[in-house]
């Protein structure tokens, strides 16, 4: 029986993120934070997201940001961290996505900061999925989100139809994005699914999340 090596050394990772300006990041967490604490998580979920994505070592690591790369910040971290800078494209979360798969052309997977849950291993197994060589190989891959969402895309080729029309931010998104992958044939492969922080109710589990990270070094 033939084997499919699925290669993951050329799998770049995007990591879209939002500069942590008080007012203006985590604007649904500013009710329970104010908005200088809800900054400073921002900050902390970037720095988070691409150590994550840098210890998957499964390729080069580029953050996409917004509104621009010139933000102090994202300055610091490319400093920091060595990592290539892009700006995120204008319009919607699709739009700017879909900027990003178009831009890199080959295999891509792209996350956000939204995830502490995420972890190397994920990144991984998303690779070598995506790099799989059978011809039954899933032309997309994705983490779904515990509220509807997801937390990770990845695509063999840019796929600009599966962003278009949907209702970001809602619980519609991922039972969306399944509608337009079977209108345009695609295969996808869901990976288990994780929970993100974007509303007030996920700060308990963030705080019980990072208690038990620490007790388990």
């Amino acid at each position: 029986m033939a084997t499919h090596r699925a290669r993951t050394e050329d799998v770049t990772v995007a990591v879209f993120s939002r500069a942590p300006l008080a007012g203006a990041t985590k604007t649904r967490l500013i009710p329970a934070l104010g908005a200088v604490a809800a900054a400073r998580l921002q900050r902390r979920l970037t720095l988070r997201a691409l150590a994550v994505a840098q210890q998957a070592a499964i390729g080069s690591v580029c953050l996409w940001c917004a509104p621009d790369e010139q933000q102090r910040f994202f300055r610091a971290v490319q400093r920091r961290c060595r990592v290539a800078l892009r700006a995120q494209a204008a319009g919607d979360l699709g739009e700017r996505m879909a900027a990003a798969f178009a831009a890199h052309g080959g295999p891509l997977l792209l996350i956000g900061c939204d995830c502490p849950a995420l972890r190397p291993a994920d990144l991984q197994a998303a690779a070598a999925a995506l790099c799989d060589e059978a011809a039954d190989g899933p032309d997309a891959i994705f983490t779904p989100a515990d509220d509807g969402g997801y937390v990770l895309v990845g695509l063999r080729r840019p796929q600009p139809s599966l962003f278009a029309g949907i209702d970001w931010g809602s619980e519609r998104v991922m039972a969306q994005t399944r509608a337009r992958l079977a209108s345009a044939r695609l295969r996808w492969l869901e990976l288990p699914a994780l929970w993100d922080v974007d509303r007030p109710e996920d700060l308990c589990r963030l705080a019980d999340f990072e208690e038990l990270a620490a007790w388990s070094g």
